[in-house]
């Protein structure tokens, strides 16, 4: 049908909740919302095999996939298993290139595996080691939006992070990136759309840009 829906599939952060993406609206008579959550991965499940799992949850075909941070990275990983009409991807990498040098040092040393996880599923106890308000803040922006913190997710989640394997971008996806981004700061270059003064969670706190662009960038009119 020709005023049929696009349905766009967001995929949110490392433990984040989809409410990130409560702010992004687009037009409903163009645009159906589908907000997908992180699940517990398996015990030695592969990246490829989550992305197949996830994949699974996708009802519709040629949606539109889009990811942000290591949502990015799955995002990614799910289009290779299924046909998509477009593929975003948010405040991410597009390949083991632009990963940070602290994380290819962990990925290096399997440092990784000593990470103490265990703190970030109590965003309590941390406050006391916050020595100034923007600091505090952080914390309780990570409290709102932070959804998942199983000590077992967190753990598979940073070592697949650190340890992904993509070669190259795939061709034709849309990389949207924050110049400001402290998370991945080498991902401005090579063809994404840069964002003046984004941060990495710039899904949030530039909403506005992504209501306004996302419809001309998913229908092919930027």
């Amino acid at each position: 049908m020709q005023n049929e829906r696009i349905h766009i599939y967001m995929m949110p952060g490392m433990a984040a909740n989809p409410t990130i993406f409560e702010r992004i609206r687009l037009p409903k008579d163009q645009f159906e919302i589908h907000w997908l959550e992180w699940m517990i991965p398996e015990t030695g499940e592969s990246l490829q095999d989550y992305a197949k799992r996830m994949a699974a949850k996708i009802e519709h075909k040629d949606p539109v996939l889009l990811g942000v941070s290591f949502g990015g990275v799955l995002v990614q990983e799910m289009s290779k298993l299924i046909k998509v009409r477009k593929l975003i991807v948010v405040s991410s990498v597009k390949s083991k290139y632009e990963l940070p040098k602290r994380m290819r040092i962990t990925r290096f040393l399997k440092a990784y595996k000593f990470i103490p996880t265990q703190l970030l599923s109590n965003l309590d106890s941390l406050k006391k080691y916050a020595f100034n308000d923007a600091i505090l803040k952080r914390i309780e922006l990570y409290k709102t939006y932070l959804m998942v913190n199983d000590k077992r997710y967190l753990d598979w989640a940073i070592k697949e992070m650190v340890c992904w394997d993509q070669e190259q971008p795939i061709p034709g996806t849309i990389y949207i990136h924050g110049d400001q981004d402290a998370v991945f700061p080498y991902s401005c270059g090579g063809g994404a759309i840069v964002i003046k003064g984004g941060t990495h969670v710039m899904i949030i706190i530039k909403s506005h840009w992504f209501n306004e662009n996302l419809p001309k960038l998913i229908l092919g009119q930027n």
